[in-house]
């Protein structure tokens, strides 16, 4: 499914933490000065994820958590340096991987045309690429970002948790420019992945004064997740997958919502305000209209700017 993008050759989606900038974005951008770039950066997600099955999921969450602070500005792959922790050394981001694949990707890009293109770029164009990689939707991708020269780890707070209730997820959303529809179609996003107990234990442990198990949970689903995450002596690495198929790009995320086998607080709040609920309800019901939802809001999200150079190398600033 291609969806052509013609009418985004003026993209102007600006939400950076500090100094917004007015950026013109287009799917031709590098036509001219680097006309394989799709291709190269298309070549390194498919190398990896033949790989490493884990790829495609860990791009498109490294792609949103770089454009929920300062921007799609790749400050998500600069490197602490000194006493400045950057943002992948953030706590929500300490489990982010996969960062030598948009490193794999640059050197390649650098040898075929050298200094033009940005890591932000080539991050919105494997988040892009692995949503193909897992069965999901093709698009064009708007290109023309800028890399940033700032990178906080204490930024990272301004992601959102999967904790959130439906109020903190709007808020968090409507101050990217994002709205309600934008909230539940990038949620389907879950559909790839894996996650730690730490992200869900809210709901299986001590959920309230009333209840020990948030009582939205599905009996047996909240079973099976007590049992991988005990309260004590919990295995290191255990979790869950973010639904059966975690490889590929289905609406079974939806179907699950509405059977309360969904993992996070986050993904349970979007039944609990009717225009959320009816769209999680319609994208459980057409596969299609959830991915047209996705790839029109996966541009609008990746079109908030706010860098200022062009990266020689994606980990450090020039």
């Amino acid at each position: 499914m291609a969806f052509n993008l013609a009418f985004l050759s003026s993209v102007v989606i600006i939400l950076s933490a500090f100094s917004p900038v007015i950026t013109a974005l287009s799917s031709n951008y590098y036509d001219k000065s680097c006309p394989n770039v799709d291709q190269i950066v298309s070549n390194a997600v498919k190398k990896a994820a033949a790989n490493d099955r884990t790829v495609p999921a860990a791009l498109l969450r490294m792609h949103f958590h770089d454009c929920f602070i300062r921007g799609c500005d790749a400050s998500v792959l600069l490197n602490s340096k000194g006493s400045n922790q950057a943002e992948k050394d953030g706590p929500p981001n300490i489990s982010l991987h996969a960062f030598y694949v948009i490193d794999n990707a640059k050197k390649q890009v650098e040898a075929s045309c050298p200094g033009v293109v940005s890591c932000a770029d080539i991050l919105a164009l494997a988040a892009r690429d692995a949503v193909v990689q897992s069965g999901g939707p093709n698009w064009d991708v708007p290109k023309g970002r800028k890399d940033g020269r700032t990178s906080k780890a204490t930024e990272t707070r301004q992601l959102p948790a999967p904790t959130f209730n439906i109020s903190q997820l709007q808020q968090s959303f409507s101050q990217r420019g994002l709205s309600l529809n934008d909230l539940v179609a990038l949620s389907g996003g879950h559909t790839l992945g894996f996650s730690h107990c730490s992200s869900f234990q809210n709901r299986i442990h001590n959920f309230n004064a009333t209840h020990d198990v948030d009582p939205s949970l599905q009996p047996s689903f909240a079973a099976s997740l007590k049992n991988t995450c005990p309260v004590n002596n919990r295995p290191k690495n255990a979790g869950a997958t973010m639904d059966p198929s975690s490889t590929t790009f289905d609406n079974a995320y939806y179907k699950l919502i509405l059977q309360g086998k969904s993992l996070f607080s986050s993904d349970q709040a979007l039944l609990s305000f009717p225009k959320t609920k009816n769209l999680v309800t319609k994208f459980a019901t057409s596969k299609e209209a959830f991915l047209d939802a996705f790839v029109n809001s996966m541009i609008k999200m990746s079109s908030i700017t706010g860098g200022q150079e062009v990266r020689k190398d994606c980990r450090i600033v020039n």
